[in-house]
């Protein structure tokens, strides 16, 4: 059985016409309100495995994985196992748990370099504290980051976000004032910057993940780390996708370069509110009670949280790591061939290590045109010819409006993708063989109808 009996009677419709009047939007983060696609988000009853099922009973072969914490799949027994008996003995103390200084402990011996951890509650958390303490102790005041990348939504980091900021098609938000952001810099990404002595730290997604997903160049990220060794700033890798999905050791092992700073999110939390920043003993050192610079967080390291993290860590061997990109292969492959089955005429590059389909139609006129980058097991999908390399370019694949036409046509199908042209795709050690086979399917008869029925 693939479908479910609707969950209390509801149906997504009526649910988002009541959330509507009660939510701003309908929805508690912006992507969900399928603004950049068009239509009646789906609301989730339940999920397992590679499956999310909506209020209506349906069954959606799931590449969101809540956008990245779905590692092992949903409701992993393992996980809700450790959640289920760390709620029975208190869900948060305010003090002190063996939990924390276990997740602390397993992320130091993961991560070369990493000495101390401090949990928060979330992604932006950890980046909003990251970059105070860099701050903190270089007594300098600037700040860059990369338009397209995407650090939570604290101020001076809005600027040129991608992800959910991309999406609203903003370029940052109201709100935020000029003073905010006075001290940030925004640079395109795959672009090593000039930095001078006031820069405190400069601020990267290792593997852009927020405006779809744009791999760094061969030499940015060294790049960066000579660039900010001339200077005396720091180098911060924001990990909170990358972290503990490419490697056991995060973006550092895969690519051989160690930042200043790093933060982590969403795996570490195994599907639970979670977030953490850490760096060597020295510079966190500077954080309160050793240090002069403040941070604090009544509901960090929640025990719930710890617990599914634990839990989650523990299953990421090295053996699970490469199950999970073979996976990601297999899908990449699959989707490839799913473009190339359109019955049109096809060609096929790979630049830059990216797979990418052109189709024909017979008279050698463009139909669709795909390409699906991958780092390890993050997958992204533009429909263009090249993979971009910067924000700029991954905007105007993302305006072309041929995502939305492929969101929807493989929704009907009954396979979830972000509703959003700017997101990753996640895979996760429950999809199979089965799964990648129905989503193949699925992708070729939606590339057919698109080829078919253009814009």
């Amino acid at each position: 059985m693939t479908d479910r009996a609707p969950a209390g009677g509801d149906t997504n419709e009526a649910l988002f016409e009541q959330a509507q009047r009660v939510i701003p939007g309908g929805v508690n983060s912006p992507v969900r309100a399928f603004r950049s696609v068009g239509g009646t988000p789906y609301f989730v009853a339940e999920a397992a495995g590679p499956f999310a099922y909506d209020v209506e009973g349906r069954r959606y072969i799931d590449y969101v994985q809540s956008y990245g914490p779905g590692i092992l799949g949903h409701a992993h027994p393992a996980v809700t196992a450790a959640v289920q008996q760390a709620a029975a003995r208190g869900t948060s103390y305010g003090a002190p748990t063996r939990n924390e200084v276990l997740m602390a402990a397993e992320m130091c011996d993961r991560v070369e370099g990493l000495e101390m951890v401090r949990l928060t509650n979330s992604g932006t958390e950890a980046v909003m504290s990251a970059v105070r303490l860099a701050r903190g102790v270089t007594a300098r005041p600037t700040v860059v980051k990369f338009a397209g990348c995407y650090h939570g939504h604290s101020d001076a980091l809005l600027v040129a976000g991608g992800s959910g900021v991309a999406q609203q098609g903003l370029a940052g938000s109201e709100g935020v004032t000029a003073g905010a952001v006075a001290d940030t810099i925004v640079a395109p990404y795959n672009v090593v910057p000039e930095l001078d002595e006031s820069v405190a730290v400069v601020c990267v997604e290792p593997v852009a993940a927020n405006m779809g997903l744009v791999a760094p160049q061969p030499g940015f990220l060294q790049g960066l780390r000579h660039a900010c060794d001339e200077v005396g700033a720091l180098l911060l890798f924001d990990e909170v996708i990358t972290g503990f999905r490419l490697c056991r050791g995060g973006a550092a092992q895969w690519f051989g370069v160690q930042p200043d700073i790093w933060c982590f999110g969403k795996v570490i939390g195994g599907g639970l509110p979670v977030g953490a920043f850490g760096a060597s003993r020295e510079i966190m050192s500077g954080l309160a009670p050793l240090g002069g610079v403040y941070q604090a967080g009544t509901l960090s390291g929640n025990p719930l949280a710890t617990a599914a993290g634990l839990a989650a860590l523990e299953l990421l061997t090295d053996d699970a790591y490469q199950q999970l990109e073979a996976t990601a292969i297999t899908l990449q492959e699959a989707l490839e061939a799913a473009f190339e089955a359109t019955g049109v005429t096809a060609r096929t590059s790979k630049p830059s290590g990216a797979g990418g389909t052109v189709l024909q139609d017979a008279d050698g006129a463009p139909g669709v045109t795909a390409v699906v980058p991958r780092v390890g097991s993050l997958l992204g999908l533009f429909f263009t010819e090249e993979p971009p390399r910067n924000f700029d370019e991954a905007r105007r694949a993302a305006d072309n409006g041929m995502y939305p036409r492929f969101f929807h046509g493989m929704l009907r199908r009954g396979v979830a993708f972000a509703p959003g042209a700017y997101e990753a795709i996640f895979v996760s050690l429950a999809h199979t063989e089965a799964e990648i086979e129905a989503t193949a399917t699925a992708a070729a008869e939606t590339a057919h109808e698109m080829a078919e029925n253009p814009a």
